[in-house]
């Protein structure tokens, strides 16, 4: 199959501009056309709802059914009472502006920042559904000039045409779309109660527009067929699998590849791209594939690691087989496994986040979208990093990329369940954190580079060779990747009060300094080290990089500088 490759686009200077990577006219989602049809679709549905509020204020309004809504009307105004008003009080107010655009502003936002990834889709389809029934709600009004029922009627009468019932069509568009996003989502029986709980809210919402003197019965069905059609027209668009925004045909990142390898440039070097299959799906790996071509890569292979084998023996053999470029797309765990068998070699690696945690990714300034930051990487320049290694009874000598301890985190980091991971992201250890802060306080010793034991008491041991965690939090303020150092922070906060202050160091951000002092530095203490020795006086839980390893009683930490050469983005360090 023949593809040709458009033109770059110019800057003012002449210089042709070069391609997004990872981008490519072969992965187009053909969204103008869906943004064109769902246009005009919205047209035909408007002038249809249009139409059927004429015919029935106008030649039809004498025929059965419309002329018994009348007697309707009056039947629900005479079985009001106190229990039923209340009840329908909160009923309509399901399909109130306010309720409704709070709840998709709400829904939408769970969409898009809830992982395990964003839901773009899905969050478009419950948005322009919402929008598209209002907008045609607000044509039709002006379209049909309908006075309310003449009967009391229990909230102010807005200014709108009685036809169609607003508050009935807002609402089959948000819940009845939430139902369909549930339906295609939660398997069993589960997902049928929740979908069929969330199509009566409409239902529910016109009969109180009824018991309320609101409308007439054909406006809540008005109501309830615009709200059905406007999910119609956008899911059809987004949603169905032959949409109108058209996914990208099967062969499309073969297409994309094939084009960027045909593009004139150099050749680089064998790449080996190290994968966990857990976390990495096969559409984030073909948009990497593609950037490794869009930057030249032609030679590359895709490696899993495995429950038994990580990362470390993959990158060994991509070592041995003369691979000038290891790509290593996962967690923080996975990052350390390659990261530990490059140590030494001068091999480049690129780091792209694809975990829960991913702090090396975050303190390197790289985006947390894989391909973005496998594409800012490629366009960056090598550095020297630092690595930690760490040892200690039942912990064979390894390297770290980030964060190693004992205490608290490592509490936390062996309670956090792999599904509530999956379901909640980074969260998922705040969450754990809360249940572990009563924990017992641990006695230890510190030697630092030889100078005399420090004794002291601690809920919580960092050794770090990054600052930053999740959230932007400086939990080693000052701690660097390429400063020839690790940190050492021991945490030892009593009471509400001291958790405070704690706090107030940790937002102070002042540089750690090392200290021989036998003195104890309050709820936080920072020290700069090259060399290590921990002693527990009994087993405490540890970890490396995030990974729970054995309890002991010894952890003994070193700075290798210099060890890991990465790529990162220009500026970064």
């Amino acid at each position: 199959m023949e593809t040709t490759t458009p033109a770059r686009a110019a800057d003012p200077s002449g210089v042709p501009a070069p391609p997004r990577l990872g981008h490519s006219p072969a992965l187009s989602s053909g969204a103008g056309r869906a943004v064109a049809r769902i246009a005009a679709f919205a047209v035909c549905q408007a002038a249809m709802i249009a139409g059927l509020g004429l015919l029935i204020t106008g030649p039809a309004r004498n025929l059965w059914p419309l002329s018994a809504e009348d007697a309707l009307n009056d039947a629900f105004e005479r079985v009001r009472n106190d229990a039923l008003t209340t009840a329908s009080a909160i009923a309509s107010g399901a399909g109130d502006t306010h309720t409704v655009v709070g709840v998709t502003v709400l829904c939408c936002l769970a969409l898009l920042v809830v992982p395990p990834l964003p839901r773009w889709r899905a969050a478009l389809f419950l948005a322009l559904a919402v929008w598209l029934q209002s907008l045609v709600f607000l044509l039709i009004t002006e379209a049909v000039d309908r006075t309310r029922p003449d009967v009391e009627r229990l909230d102010a009468s807005p200014p709108t045409s009685s036809y169609t019932s607003g508050h009935t069509g807002a609402a089959t568009a948000l819940y009845a779309g939430l139902a369909v996003l549930v339906l295609s989502r939660v398997r069993g029986r589960w997902g049928r109660v929740v979908a069929v709980l969330l199509l009566l809210i409409p239902l529910l919402v016109g009969l109180a527009r009824l018991y309320r003197g609101m409308h007439h019965p054909s406006d809540v069905v008005g109501g309830l067929l615009n709200g059905a059609l406007s999910l119609f027209v956008v899911g059809r668009a987004l949603l169905a699998d032959d949409a109108w925004a058209a996914r990208p045909p099967a062969d499309a990142v073969d297409i994309a590849v094939a084009a960027a390898e045909r593009r004139p440039g150099p050749s680089r070097e064998a790449a080996v791209v190290i994968v966990n299959p857990t976390v990495t799906d096969t559409a984030t790996r073909d948009r990497l594939r593609l950037v490794l071509a869009q930057r030249g890569h032609t030679d590359v292979t895709f490696v899993e690691t495995t429950e038994r084998d990580t990362g470390g023996g993959q990158a060994a053999d991509a070592v041995r087989g003369g691979a000038g470029l290891i790509v290593a797309c996962g967690g923080d765990g996975t990052i350390r496994a390659v990261a530990d068998a490059l140590a030494g070699t001068g091999v480049t690696l690129a780091v792209v986040p694809c975990g829960t945690g991913n702090l090396l990714a975050r303190n390197l300034g790289l985006p947390l979208d894989p391909p973005d930051a496998l594409a800012a990487a490629l366009t960056g320049e090598p550095r020297a990093l630092d690595l930690g290694t760490i040892s200690g009874d039942g912990i064979a000598r390894t390297h770290f990329t980030a964060m190693s301890g004992a205490g608290l985190d490592a509490a936390v980091m062996g309670s956090t369940s792999d599904r509530a991971k999956s379901a909640l992201g980074w969260p998922a250890y705040v969450l754990a954190g809360l249940g572990e802060l009563r924990g017992p306080r641990m006695r230890l010793a510190v030697t630092l580079d030889g100078a005399p034991a420090l004794h002291r008491t601690a809920r919580m041991v960092l050794i770090a060779n990054i600052g930053t965690v999740q959230g932007g939090t400086a939990l080693v303020p000052g701690a660097r990747p390429d400063d020839g150092l690790l940190d050492l922070a021991l945490f030892d906060p009593r009471g509400a009060g001291g958790w405070l202050r704690a706090a107030g160091v940790l937002l102070r951000g002042s540089r750690p300094t090392g200290t021989a002092s036998g003195a104890h530095g309050g709820p936080v203490e920072f020290f700069a080290f090259r060399r290590a020795e921990l002693t527990f006086t009994r087993p405490q839980p540890r970890e490396v990089d995030g990974d729970p390893v054995t309890p002991g009683r010894r952890i003994t930490a070193e700075v290798r500088p210099g060890a890991l050469t990465v790529l990162l983005p220009a500026g970064e360090k």
